[in-house]
């Protein structure tokens, strides 16, 4: 088939249903090639990655570590199926994360995507309550947080918390509690954890019985809007869990693997999850990949003891454990041990002095920051329609000005690549300060 540019946005218009987007009013932007931070079009122009490509660019693009990795990988084996064999660099990558994971997280299950991971997580907790030595088969609900997002496979749905993600699949989806989460910009933040610690207490206390498991986004829920809860809320949550007979599932997709300035968010108050659910930077948004981990008194409830016993894990993907996207993977963690991680106190710093300048002007409200994201909320009038709102008309001017930003219509963030330069990182902020001076000089 013979193309030109020309044909491209067509075809993009016509042919491509793309992810959480109205496609009636949809305006092609195709790229073409991508360096570092940035992006380039089909007619080469250059936009910076503010939001790292949707979370999962963790170095940016073109990485020359990660390309070779893939192509030396390439030469040897590009896949072979995990059904009773692994590939070589599967088995690596699986024993170096149980290595770097907290606690005592020490069994992988390979997937493809985050909502694939959250599903593993969410069935093996099921199955694990119902052939355990002491079953508890009643374990059918799972706990989750309002606003939350855990992905769209039907599972995952289910323990959402955004309506417009769940509401019409209703029927097919399992029964999930919803607990109202602390969010730092509505109180103290002592206040807003012991309040949910309060209603986790609560919900705790009369449906333990029922719940399998909980799940939660540590540190930021980034789909409500970069919701940020505040100190102790997590190790909060893991006490009640242990107290209560609950599982702890930590979606860590988006926030793991040093988006919050340590390799993983639960880290930061020593919490060892039951489940921790990978994905995005694990591979750097280079190829799909996405991993489950679980403790050995999990996974030993799937062990079978005799010879006619059946408790086997009856799950699995086309593509789990792909060598090629397991040498990506390596080679990423390569990068962090080479020094990322190291460097990271000093790009967050960067990125909060420039955040607390945006703190300033009179549209913004509730800045806010955990490690390398920076968000902010936007004053809106009620009379806008989504199109015409703040943080729409940011957006709109941001790429006009070269930096892609996913903005809300009353939010902005900006989560760059960990690897980003300063002066990437100064030219974005640039570019939302003078778009935020340009809104408002537009609609006073």
């Amino acid at each position: 088939m013979k193309t030109s540019p020309e044909d491209l946005p067509t075809w993009d218009r016509d042919h491509y249903w793309h992810s959480f987007q109205p496609m009636a009013d949809y305006e092609p932007l195709v790229i073409e090639r991508a360096e570092g931070s940035t992006l380039y079009d089909i007619d080469g122009r250059g936009y910076l990655d503010a939001a790292s490509s949707m979370w999962c660019a963790a170095l940016g693009h073109n990485h020359p570590r990660i390309n070779a990795a893939i192509t030396t990988q390439l030469g040897k084996l590009a896949h072979c199926t995990s059904l009773g064999m692994g590939a070589d660099v599967a088995v690596r990558l699986a024993k170096r994360l149980a290595d770097l994971a907290p606690g005592d997280l020490r069994h992988v299950f390979f997937s493809s995507d985050g909502s694939s991971a959250i599903e593993i997580a969410m069935k093996q907790a099921l199955q694990y309550w119902r052939q355990r030595d002491e079953p508890c088969p009643e374990k059918t609900k799972y706990l989750s947080f309002g606003h939350a997002y855990h992905g769209d496979t039907i599972g995952a749905t289910a323990v959402g918390g955004i309506g417009r993600y769940h509401e019409v699949f209703g029927p097919i989806l399992c029964e999930t509690v919803r607990v109202e989460p602390p969010d730092t910009r509505k109180g103290a933040p002592e206040d807003e954890t012991q309040a949910a610690l309060a209603r986790l207490r609560e919900v705790f206390e009369s449906e333990a019985d029922r719940i399998a498991a909980a799940i939660v986004e540590p540190l930021v829920q980034c789909a409500a809007g970069m919701l940020m809860h505040p100190p102790g809320f997590l190790s909060g949550l893991r006490k009640l869990c242990d107290e209560h007979g609950v599982l702890l599932i930590a979606d860590e997709v988006a926030v793991g693997l040093g988006r919050t300035g340590r390799l993983f968010a639960s880290g930061h108050e020593n919490v060892t999850p039951d489940f921790l659910c990978l994905g995005k930077h694990l591979t750097a948004g280079y190829l799909p990949m996405a991993v489950t981990l679980t403790r050995p008194h999990i996974y030993e409830a799937f062990l079978n003891r005799t010879p006619d016993e059946d408790r086997t894990f009856w799950h699995g993907h086309t593509f789990s454990g792909n060598a090629l996207a397991a040498a990506a993977a390596m080679a990423t963690l390569d990068e962090f041990e080479a020094g990322l991680l190291d460097g990271l106190p000093e790009r967050i710093a960067h990125l909060g002095e420039r955040l607390c300048e945006l703190a300033a002007h009179p549209q913004v409200k509730h800045a806010r920051q955990c490690g390398m994201i920076a968000a902010f909320d936007l004053e809106t009038d009620e009379g806008f329609l989504a199109e015409n709102s703040p943080g729409r008309r940011l957006a709109r001017y941001a790429l006009e000005h070269g930096v892609w930003l996913r903005a809300k219509p009353d939010l902005a963030y900006v989560m760059p690549p960990l690897n980003v330069s300063a002066d990437d990182l100064d030219r974005m902020f640039d570019v939302v300060a003078a778009g935020l001076g340009r809104t408002t000089d537009e609609h006073g």
